[in-house]
């Protein structure tokens, strides 16, 4: 089988401090060329560029997630497919398949959509756990086994999925082990008054159509520089106290009542690594523990089990965390 050649080119120079600051407000500002608001859905979604982590966004319909992605992926200049999730939707469709090819009279390899940079896996729970799974590999190694062939993806690989947390006939919901492949779960709430008019007010302007106009968004970005931004976040430092301070929150997860279930090691990382991302798009060359408190729920929200008896109340994930975060002691500064 002909098989994919994995990018053997060096990696670029780690872009930090003031001007790896400077190049993400330029990626958000592009942006929001054609996404209006949401400004704290957009910095968490650079903040999981930044990591290298997948993201599962939750919202309603038409809120524009898609919309997000897209103007995302214009912005870098990067690769960028969308799946969209159905209940018929097979493994190979994601991921590929290995054909006979009668002209070569050898097996050839026909990639799927999930060999490029930004993956959009659309309604990911209207798939059956099969087609899922298909991502797991993906996500977690950053490779693709078709035929009982490894193929590597080309860096820089990030999945975006989506999710409508209000319609749940016909779904899948993900498996806890798939879900802790997300290093975020990012809620997408109703914009505010003033946002929304704007959108309406930007989208209807002498348009006959529901179209979104990605034209304005310049390409301010390329797959090495995003490379060389994840290289400038993994150099942040983070203080053993502030470390431990991310550690303790996940621990207390595990024994916090009200919860069935905490979150594991995975947790952990995910907390710090997002940490050093929000340091990163601040310009600063080190995390605090106001760091690890503002991305807390994001990163640990999808790896955390509500216990019957809260459910029944009605509270929800985002009410115990609040509870923890006032609990468990930060460091001083």
């Amino acid at each position: 089988m002909n098989e994919p050649s994995p990018s053997t080119a060096p990696a670029p120079p780690a872009l930090t401090g003031a001007a790896l600051a400077e190049r993400c407000a330029r990626i958000r500002a592009q942006i929001g060329h054609a996404f209006v608001g949401q400004g704290e859905v957009l910095d968490q979604l650079l903040i999981a560029l930044l990591a290298g982590g997948h993201v599962l966004i939750e919202g309603a319909p038409g809120l524009g997630k898609t919309l997000l992605v897209r103007a995302l992926a214009a912005a870098l200049d990067c690769s960028y497919a969308r799946v969209q999730f159905t209940p018929d939707l097979m493994p190979s469709d994601v991921s590929g398949h290995a054909f006979y090819d009668p002209k070569s009279e050898s097996f050839r390899i026909r990639r799927g959509p999930v060999f490029t940079n930004l993956l959009l896996a659309d309604e990911i729970n209207r798939a059956p756990a099969k087609t899922q799974a298909a991502l797991l590999e993906a996500m977690q190694e950053l490779q693709v086994t078709i035929e009982s062939r490894s193929f590597a993806l080309e860096p820089p690989f990030l999945t975006i999925a989506t999710q409508n947390p209000i319609e749940q006939e016909g779904t899948y919901p993900l498996p806890e082990a798939q879900l802790d492949r997300f290093l975020l779960k990012i809620n997408m709430p109703y914009p505010p008054h003033a946002e929304e008019v704007r959108m309406v007010a930007s989208v209807s302007a002498g348009r006959s159509a529901n179209d979104f106009d990605l034209s304005r968004v310049r390409a301010v970005a390329r797959p090495a520089d995003i490379l060389a931004m994840q290289a400038g976040t993994a150099s942040v430092r983070v203080d053993p106290v502030v470390l431990d301070y991310a550690v303790r929150i996940v621990r207390a997860t595990r024994e916090w009542p009200g919860l069935a279930m905490g979150a594991g090691p995975r947790g952990s990382l995910a907390l710090v690594r997002a940490a050093r991302a929000q340091a990163a798009i601040d310009g600063r060359d080190f995390a605090t523990p106001d760091d690890v408190r503002a991305i807390a729920k994001p990163a640990l929200r999808h790896r955390l089990s509500l216990a019957p008896e809260m459910q029944i109340e009605g509270r929800r994930i985002d009410d115990v965390l609040e509870a923890l975060l006032a609990k468990v002691e930060a460091p001083r500064q």
